[in-house]
């Protein structure tokens, strides 16, 4: 292995863009700081290195008529766990906040909302989760919600509404990132059509490598990279490999993009705590410094993997958080 990985990843700005932690936590009610049920809790994010998490406001679709009251009651969770470990972990809001919390030897904590149903199909809504700190919004889940078609409707060839489109232009007016994960190929070549900003997808992978309806054309990946966006590569088995899901198939995923859409485009968005099942080798958050070792072996560069940990999502929330 060349060099000392760990004192790479050590000195890399590490940055998850996606975990589920919240609507776990809202669920069973385990200590955050203390450790306990979960893949991610703040001992383990330490010892993974991580120094940007993004935690996802989740409220399943069955849970009509209550997606505001839970997702709100999840923010609040989410303020109340940062007031408890506010030693370790600061919510930042913008870039500046976010490069105070790492100066000060803290992990960035930032909210984003997983699904658009949550929104009632209201922008008000929209602009009163941005003053409350939320800064990233997935369109939608797997299903149809008032934006657009999820990818299990895709056969319906439905892409964004009206109000889709509306959403994304507020998104963007406030500084908010555009992920496209979970949307159906329809509603994601609309949103590249529209956006002016770089668009994200928070957690997933390379349908080359893995043929999952949740994982990206290399047709996708490109237009992502073409406009500076960045593909969170996550740790879902069924997303890397169904029969064979380990740490080298994750670095497959990572290759085949980078030969793709350039290691620009590369970032982590996990998806700890969204799944039972996990990646040998990707077990929790604290594994993480075994990808960069990983990484490392297979020789790729310390600049090009610093780029993949954080570098590039770093880039984007720059850009877009204005």
């Amino acid at each position: 292995m060349r060099g000392d990985f760990r004192l790479l990843h050590r000195t890399a700005v590490v940055v998850d863009v996606h975990c589920d932690t919240l609507s776990l936590l809202a669920e069973k009610g385990f200590s955050f700081a203390g450790g306990g049920e979960g893949q991610v809790d703040l001992p383990r994010l330490r010892a993974g290195g991580v120094d940007v998490q993004f935690f996802a406001v989740f409220v399943p679709p069955h849970c009509r008529g209550t997606y505001l009251q839970r997702a709100l009651e999840q923010v609040d969770l989410f303020h109340r766990i940062v007031a408890v470990c506010s030693e370790d972990l600061m919510a930042v809001r913008d870039y500046a906040g976010l490069e105070a919390a790492i100066s000060g030897g803290k992990i960035a904590g930032v909210l984003a909302v997983e699904g658009g149903h949550i929104l009632e199909g209201s922008l008000g809504v929209l602009r009163v989760l941005h003053q409350m700190g939320i800064r990233s919004l997935t369109l939608t889940w797997n299903g149809r919600n008032e934006l657009a078609d999820g990818v299990g409707e895709s056969d319906t060839g439905g892409g964004l509404t009206g109000f889709g489109r509306e959403v994304v232009r507020e998104m963007e007016r406030l500084g908010m990132l555009v992920d496209v994960a979970h949307l159906a190929p329809a509603g994601f070549w609309d949103v590249l059509r529209l956006a002016r900003d770089p668009v994200i997808a928070s957690h997933a992978n390379s349908r080359a490598v893995c043929d999952h309806p949740r994982n990206l054309t290399d047709e996708q990946v490109r237009a992502i990279a073409a406009t500076g966006g960045v593909i969170g590569v996550n740790f879902v088995p069924a997303f890397v490999d169904p029969a064979h899901p380990t740490l080298d198939r994750v670095v497959d995923h990572m290759e085949h993009l980078a030969a793709v859409g350039g290691v620009g485009c590369i970032g982590i968005g996990s998806d700890f705590d969204g799944v039972s099942e996990t990646v040998a080798g990707l077990e929790d958050v604290s594994c993480l410094p075994g990808l960069t070792g990983r990484l490392r072996e297979r020789g790729w560069g310390g600049t090009d993997i610093q780029k993949v940990l954080g570098g590039n999502f770093l880039r984007v929330l720059k850009s877009v958080w204005r």
